[in-house]
């Protein structure tokens, strides 16, 4: 078997760690490293990235948190694969992340994550992207993690004139029946018939709790 290098082992933690980044000492706890032997790596990453014309990231820090980002030439390609037709409907896996968000927000993904059991960054991107969720502050505590919650579109979205229109689920018990396996794909339609179909499921599975 291979042994696994320093810049391999900060280059998956990186990713892992999706939009809300990864400190220096929390590289320095994970990979067992001094600093100075993270921050060589964290170098030859950011040179790697620069020099190789054919990969899409960049490895940059904003504030105490480093994060891998798609390169800013992107912009445009990454927004269009949001907003394109193809991609215009909501996934079952989108809406549960969703569905968590409006019921439990503001919200980290941290929290969105052992809810569901899985890894939610691509599901928070997609939402983001599609403006049904924001960064609405960050939380007070150790990474300051951002909180999400659902936006002024969402209602719109849905058809609701507030948040207190949405299916009542009692506890947070209720949500349990959000850890789903993340292969469900099915397609839910937009408005009208996204919006019955949310209730409806959120409704039935609430019931049998």
């Amino acid at each position: 078997m291979t042994k696994l290098t320093n810049d391999a082992q900060v280059e998956a933690l990186l990713f892992v760690s999706g939009d809300e980044g990864v400190k220096l000492s929390e590289l320095t706890a994970a990979i067992e490293c001094t600093e100075s032997t993270i921050l060589d790596s964290i170098a030859r990453l950011q040179a790697k990235y620069i020099e190789d014309e054919a990969s899409a990231l960049m490895l940059v820090k904003h504030g105490q948190q480093y994060q891998l980002v798609t390169k800013s030439e992107l912009a445009p390609t990454v927004h269009q694969y949001f907003t394109a037709p193809i991609t215009s409907n909501l996934s079952q896996s989108a809406l549960e992340v969703l569905a968590i968000v409006a019921y439990q927000q503001p919200i980290t993904r941290i929290s969105i994550d052992e809810l569901r059991g899985i890894k939610s960054n691509a599901m928070l991107q997609k939402l983001v992207m599609r403006n049904l969720i924001s960064v609405q502050g960050r939380a007070e505590e150790i990474g300051r993690p951002n909180l999400y919650g659902t936006t002024d579109y969402f209602l719109d979205y849905f058809g609701l004139d507030t948040l207190d229109e949405l299916p009542e689920l009692g506890t947070a018990a209720a949500l349990e029946h959000l850890q789903m396996s993340d292969d469900r794909e099915d397609e839910v339609p937009l408005f009208e018939e996204t919006q019955s179909a949310f209730k409806t499921d959120l409704l039935d599975e609430s019931e049998k709790q």
